[in-house]
């Protein structure tokens, strides 16, 4: 592929939004072993820390949740040198309590996807790699810590169930994934944060609730998920989430670099 002349520290998951405010962002196309990835990747530098962003649908939001080319999008962070990553999602709530506005800092995840490339072991070469604790616990406590100081709603762990999209989920999924115990869905954190951890890389997702899925039981005021709606909430809350993902690359101590999703 070459030698990649750019380099950064943190990866962050998102749109232009996230670093429109930041002075000399440059651009830069990146080609992985995987194909491209799903935009160009705009580097800037925030606290003395180099920063790598990427819109994971593009920035034309052209590609949908099932075909976003994840091994390229995490692969190119570590072309990189990317040692963490942070990804926010517009997700929604399966409990009464996990309110539209709440962020969630999610431990676990629950797979309904199916087809998607989700690793980078195709053969010859073969690892089994654990994923029983899928979120970097470093990176998660530092996002709580920073929600917390900005005073924002903030849950501090959750399973999140990824659906496989685009379309949203039935009233029987969505009341069988709430009686299974499940806190949030959305359609893209499987199969990124797993390649991250297949990539030696620490992950943690922020998921910035937009709304109640189908509704809830016993909620009938609550009405079902539109696209609509998801884009107003998530645009309302951007600036939190905006502030917050600042807020958690200021604490992020770069010297520290001995944390057990690197033990790949």
């Amino acid at each position: 592929m070459g030698e990649i002349n750019y380099k950064a520290d943190i990866g962050v998951f998102g749109g232009s939004g996230f670093y429109d405010f930041l002075e000399n962002v440059e651009e830069i196309d990146i080609d992985t072993p995987y194909g491209k990835p799903s935009d160009k990747i705009a580097l800037a530098e925030f606290e003395g820390k180099k920063i790598a962003f990427l819109p994971r649908h593009g920035k034309k939001h052209q590609y949908p949740p099932h075909m976003i080319p994840y091994r390229a999008n995490l692969y190119a962070m570590k072309m990189l040198g990317v040692k963490k990553i942070i990804g926010p999602t517009a997700s929604g709530s399966l409990k009464a309590d996990i309110k539209p506005g709440d962020f969630v800092v999610t431990d676990q995840f629950v797979d309904r996807t199916w087809g998607r490339k989700d690793t980078y072991f195709d053969g010859p070469e073969t690892k089994h790699v654990s994923s029983a604790h899928p979120y970097c616990p470093e990176l998660r406590k530092i996002a709580i810590e920073a929600g917390k100081s900005l005073g924002i709603s903030i849950h501090e762990k959750g399973t999140v169930v990824v659906i496989q999209g685009p379309r949203f989920s039935t009233v029987a999924e969505s009341r069988w994934f709430s009686k299974m115990g499940w806190d949030v869905i959305n359609m893209t954190q499987y199969p990124e944060c797993y390649l991250a951890r297949e990539l030696g890389i620490c992950y943690a997702n922020i998921a910035l609730i937009t709304d109640y899925d189908v509704g809830l039981e016993g909620h009938e005021d609550i009405l079902p998920v539109t696209h609509e709606e998801v884009l107003k909430v998530f645009k309302e809350n951007n600036e939190k989430l905006k502030s917050m993902l600042f807020e958690i690359i200021k604490r992020i101590d770069l010297s520290k670099d001995n944390c057990c999703c690197c033990e790949v």
